[in-house]
């Protein structure tokens, strides 16, 4: 099974930069996009047929913000839009898909930067996740959670830590949530597998940061304990271009 994620920071602007042509091509089973920004009636019709694959859309209700959108081979033997809280849900933010008892969670987790308020409602949305998934891991299910954390959580996951450590994506707190996942039977798949290795998944657009090889780890692929032995590889495509994200790629046997 191959997994892709990708934050492309506005499906529109994706299409037409043709940056989801290298997605498509690399044949995913499931592909999970982040920040669509876009309602599926707002995509032109020549835009929607560049969609190679069959699609869940869950959409911020606020135009051109947020949203998520997860394809697929093959329909999931389950479907959910949202996590079940209004407040969370109306941003568009989580789309769950189970297939061959594996439920996927695409995730584009809130950003804090706008203020403290923002900050505290990232958090929330952290808390209310792992309650859910404690509950699925309770009942014997596998999952993977994928997407944009918006959050750098160990300072090898980030260029410059020390001048970040005030900054939100790397505040303690943000952080420590990031921690009781692993806590909580999840495996940051990637970290396990290349413990000393700098990759980076974000780049700020000021400062030519991505060209001088200024980023941050925020795209994660946290995996049950129980799958952990079952993924080949985790690749983060630090030369695919399209957004200020490059995608990343699970290989599980």
């Amino acid at each position: 099974m191959k997994i892709i994620t990708w934050n492309i920071n506005g499906i529109r602007a994706a299409l037409g930069k043709d940056a989801l042509n290298w997605a498509f091509a690399q044949q995913p089973d499931f592909l999970c996009l982040q920040e669509v920004k876009a309602r599926e009636e707002q995509l032109k019709a020549d835009q929607r047929a560049r969609l190679n694959l069959p699609y869940a859309w869950n959409p911020a209700q606020r135009a051109g913000y947020s949203g998520t959108a997860t394809f697929f081979k093959e329909k999931p033997d389950e479907i959910v839009i949202g996590m079940g809280i209004e407040k969370f849900d109306v941003e568009g933010r989580a789309i769950q898909t189970v297939h061959n008892g594996i439920r996927l969670f695409n995730i584009y987790f809130p950003n804090g930067q706008r203020g403290y308020d923002r900050v505290e409602y990232k958090l929330e949305f952290y808390e209310h996740l792992l309650n859910l998934c404690d509950e699925l891991h309770k009942q014997g299910e596998q999952i993977i959670i994928t997407g944009d954390f918006n959050t750098a959580h160990q300072p090898i996951d980030l260029k410059n830590p020390k001048e970040n450590e005030k900054t939100s994506g790397f505040l303690p707190e943000e952080r420590e949530w990031v921690q009781r996942f692993l806590d909580h039977g999840f495996v940051d798949i990637y970290r396990n597998l290349y413990p000393d290795k700098e990759q980076y998944t974000w780049w700020t657009y000021r400062f030519a940061a991505r060209e001088r090889g200024i980023g941050w780890r925020i795209d994660y692929f946290l995996v049950s304990e129980s799958l952990a032995s079952r993924v080949k590889d985790v690749i983060i495509h630090e030369n695919i271009m399209g957004s200020d994200h490059c995608p990343v790629e699970l290989v599980l046997e």
